[in-house]
Protein backbone atom coordinates (compact mmCIF):
# COMPACT_ATOMS: atom_id res chain seq x y z
CA UNK A 1 0.00 0.00 0.00
CA UNK A 2 1.38 3.42 -0.94
CA UNK A 3 1.73 6.67 0.92
CA UNK A 4 -1.32 8.95 1.13
CA UNK A 5 -1.38 12.73 1.57
CA UNK A 6 -4.10 14.39 3.65
CA UNK A 7 -4.61 18.14 3.86
CA UNK A 8 -6.42 20.06 6.60
CA UNK A 9 -7.39 23.70 5.95
CA UNK A 10 -7.72 26.25 8.74
CA UNK A 11 -8.14 30.04 8.68
CA UNK A 12 -6.92 32.86 10.87
CA UNK A 13 -6.69 36.65 10.75
CA UNK A 14 -3.58 38.58 11.75
CA UNK A 15 -2.06 42.02 11.39
CA UNK A 16 1.54 42.90 10.64
CA UNK A 17 3.88 45.58 9.38
CA UNK A 18 6.91 45.02 7.19
CA UNK A 19 9.53 47.59 8.12
CA UNK A 20 13.32 47.78 8.39
CA UNK A 21 14.33 50.28 11.08
CA UNK A 22 17.70 50.99 9.44
CA UNK A 23 15.98 52.15 6.24
CA UNK A 24 14.34 55.48 5.49
CA UNK A 25 10.57 55.77 5.34
CA UNK A 26 10.86 56.20 1.56
CA UNK A 27 12.88 53.00 1.15
CA UNK A 28 10.47 51.01 3.36
CA UNK A 29 7.52 52.16 1.24
CA UNK A 30 9.46 51.47 -1.96
CA UNK A 31 10.24 47.89 -0.90
CA UNK A 32 7.17 46.93 1.15
CA UNK A 33 4.43 49.19 -0.27
CA UNK A 34 1.17 49.05 1.71
CA UNK A 35 2.74 46.46 4.01
CA UNK A 36 4.83 49.29 5.51
CA UNK A 37 1.75 51.07 6.86
CA UNK A 38 2.81 52.50 10.25
CA UNK A 39 -0.59 51.56 11.73
CA UNK A 40 -0.32 47.93 10.59
CA UNK A 41 -2.58 46.09 8.15
CA UNK A 42 -4.28 42.72 8.23
CA UNK A 43 -4.77 39.55 6.23
CA UNK A 44 -7.31 36.74 6.25
CA UNK A 45 -4.88 33.83 6.02
CA UNK A 46 -5.75 30.35 4.79
CA UNK A 47 -3.45 27.62 6.08
CA UNK A 48 -3.12 24.21 4.44
CA UNK A 49 -1.35 21.53 6.46
CA UNK A 50 -0.55 18.37 4.50
CA UNK A 51 0.56 15.19 6.22
CA UNK A 52 1.63 11.88 4.71
CA UNK A 53 1.52 8.28 5.80
CA UNK A 54 0.20 4.79 5.20
CA UNK A 55 -3.51 4.34 6.01
CA UNK A 56 -4.21 2.24 9.09
CA UNK A 57 -5.50 -1.23 8.15
CA UNK A 58 -8.53 -0.89 10.47
CA UNK A 59 -9.54 2.79 10.41
CA UNK A 60 -8.25 3.67 6.94
CA UNK A 61 -6.82 6.90 8.43
CA UNK A 62 -3.24 8.14 8.31
CA UNK A 63 -4.37 10.46 11.10
CA UNK A 64 -7.72 11.27 12.64
CA UNK A 65 -8.66 14.57 10.94
CA UNK A 66 -10.22 15.86 14.20
CA UNK A 67 -6.94 15.26 16.04
CA UNK A 68 -4.97 17.01 13.28
CA UNK A 69 -7.36 19.96 13.44
CA UNK A 70 -6.96 20.17 17.24
CA UNK A 71 -3.16 20.24 16.92
CA UNK A 72 -3.26 22.97 14.28
CA UNK A 73 -5.69 25.04 16.33
CA UNK A 74 -3.69 24.71 19.55
CA UNK A 75 -0.24 25.42 18.16
CA UNK A 76 -1.00 27.73 15.21
CA UNK A 77 -4.49 29.20 15.00
CA UNK A 78 -4.87 30.15 18.68
CA UNK A 79 -1.46 31.89 18.89
CA UNK A 80 -1.92 33.71 15.52
CA UNK A 81 -5.63 34.51 15.20
CA UNK A 82 -6.48 38.17 15.75
CA UNK A 83 -2.91 38.91 16.80
CA UNK A 84 -0.25 41.37 15.73
CA UNK A 85 2.49 39.21 14.20
CA UNK A 86 5.16 41.81 14.99
CA UNK A 87 4.30 42.05 18.68
CA UNK A 88 2.17 39.18 19.99
CA UNK A 89 3.52 35.87 18.69
CA UNK A 90 6.48 34.37 20.53
CA UNK A 91 7.39 31.79 17.88
CA UNK A 92 8.06 34.46 15.23
CA UNK A 93 9.49 37.16 17.47
CA UNK A 94 12.49 38.79 15.84
CA UNK A 95 11.58 37.66 12.31
CA UNK A 96 10.20 39.88 9.57
CA UNK A 97 6.57 38.62 9.52
CA UNK A 98 6.44 37.84 5.80
CA UNK A 99 4.40 34.93 4.51
CA UNK A 100 7.68 33.19 3.65
CA UNK A 101 9.01 33.44 7.21
CA UNK A 102 5.64 32.62 8.72
CA UNK A 103 5.23 29.40 6.71
CA UNK A 104 8.63 28.16 7.94
CA UNK A 105 7.82 29.13 11.54
CA UNK A 106 4.50 27.27 11.33
CA UNK A 107 6.36 24.18 10.08
CA UNK A 108 8.75 24.40 13.03
CA UNK A 109 5.81 24.61 15.43
CA UNK A 110 4.05 21.57 13.98
CA UNK A 111 6.76 19.15 12.83
CA UNK A 112 7.33 17.56 16.25
CA UNK A 113 3.61 17.53 17.13
CA UNK A 114 2.49 15.06 14.49
CA UNK A 115 0.79 11.90 15.80
CA UNK A 116 2.42 8.52 15.30
CA UNK A 117 1.93 7.16 11.80
CA UNK A 118 1.95 10.44 9.93
CA UNK A 119 4.57 12.99 9.01
CA UNK A 120 4.31 16.65 8.15
CA UNK A 121 4.69 16.91 4.38
CA UNK A 122 3.85 20.50 3.39
CA UNK A 123 2.66 23.80 4.82
CA UNK A 124 0.95 26.18 2.40
CA UNK A 125 -0.07 29.62 3.62
CA UNK A 126 -2.29 31.89 1.53
CA UNK A 127 -1.84 35.55 2.47
CA UNK A 128 -4.39 36.67 -0.14
CA UNK A 129 -6.24 34.95 -2.96
CA UNK A 130 -3.35 35.92 -5.22
CA UNK A 131 -0.28 34.95 -3.20
CA UNK A 132 0.84 32.07 -1.03
CA UNK A 133 4.03 30.50 0.22
CA UNK A 134 4.64 26.80 0.72
CA UNK A 135 7.31 24.94 2.62
CA UNK A 136 8.27 21.28 2.53
CA UNK A 137 10.77 21.33 5.35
Amino acid sequence: MGKVYLTRIEKFNSAHKLWVEAWSEEKNYEVFGKCANPNWHGHNYTLEVTVSGIPDAITGFIVDAKELSSIIKEYIVEPLDHRNLNLDVAFIRGLMPTTENLVMAIWNQLVSKMPEGCALYRIKLHETDKIYAEYLG
